[in-house]
């Protein structure tokens, strides 16, 4: 084992320090504060790292004393004491429920005029009693009822064989198709006419025609710089159809929605 050390230096911070209590020796100044602090405390080897604290020595005994004494057992089977309620030095207390409602009905709606109200009037509750606590007796069951919760009925085993559970599904679903296609077909005949292109034209309003853009007088006769067309006659079959059709459809250029009442 290797001796206790003990630093020279300072003799208000000399400290021997036993190796009892640290794995290694240390070097150097050694304060009674290494010894509190966790962070400065080395584990030793073979133990849970100490936490610093002091604790009371071996004799001390944690909790606190009793000093009633009841008798025990003895006691208790003995006498048997019950315990009732004292309201000899309890005080009623103030009914703020009951001030609040007797302000109101008086007129007074504001905070400040509810506080003087209950600065000049006093309403006390009743003071509490055992009865109060009483609870009341649970209802006499005649000794014919009892607690229980039914079983439900036991399936048929012959059903089950002779497999009438799907057949039973199968009518219902036929029947369930057969009001759904009589509701649809009832529904298409009372049901609004499709309409088509031209009926969409027939009803058509004529839309008012929208101012033209202004333009620079330099600029309005140019002609337009890219021209997607294959050739004359497929932009003179495309403008044509695109004339015929603005006339019904909403937009500046009439190329938006149909214009229906």
């Amino acid at each position: 084992m290797l001796p206790s050390v003990v630093v020279e230096g300072d003799h208000d911070q000399l400290t021997r320090v036993k190796e009892s209590e640290m794995e290694s020796p240390r070097i150097g100044v050694v304060r009674d504060s290494m010894l509190h602090r966790p962070l400065l405390i080395k584990p030793t080897l073979g133990k849970s790292k100490s936490r610093g604290l002091s604790y009371p020595g071996p004799e001390f005994v944690f909790g606190t004393a009793t000093t009633v004494q009841d008798g025990g057992v003895q006691e208790a089977i003995s006498n048997w004491h019950t315990h009732t309620m004292s309201t000899t030095h309890r005080a009623a207390e103030r009914d703020f429920i009951a001030l609040n409602r007797e302000g109101v009905k008086s007129g007074l709606v504001t905070a400040k005029e509810l506080h003087q109200y209950r600065a000049t009037h006093d309403i006390r509750r009743k003071p509490l009693t055992r009865e109060g606590f009483r609870r009341s007796a649970p209802p006499r069951l005649s000794p014919d009822d009892s607690f229980f919760v039914s079983n439900r009925p036991s399936t048929p085993i012959s059903e089950l064989i002779e497999y009438k559970y799907a057949q039973r599904w199968l009518e219902e679903q036929q029947v369930r198709d057969r009001v759904l296609q009589a509701h649809q077909h009832k529904k298409a005949q009372l049901g609004r006419i499709q309409d088509t292109r031209t009926t969409l034209l027939r009803k058509s309003q004529p839309l008012p025609e929208a101012p033209s853009t202004w333009k620079l007088p330099r600029f309005q006769k140019v002609g337009a710089a890219l021209d997607t067309f294959r050739d004359p006659e497929a932009r003179k079959k495309a403008m044509n159809a695109h004339c015929s059709e603005s006339v019904s459809r909403r937009g500046i250029l009439g190329q938006g929605t149909y214009t229906v009442d």
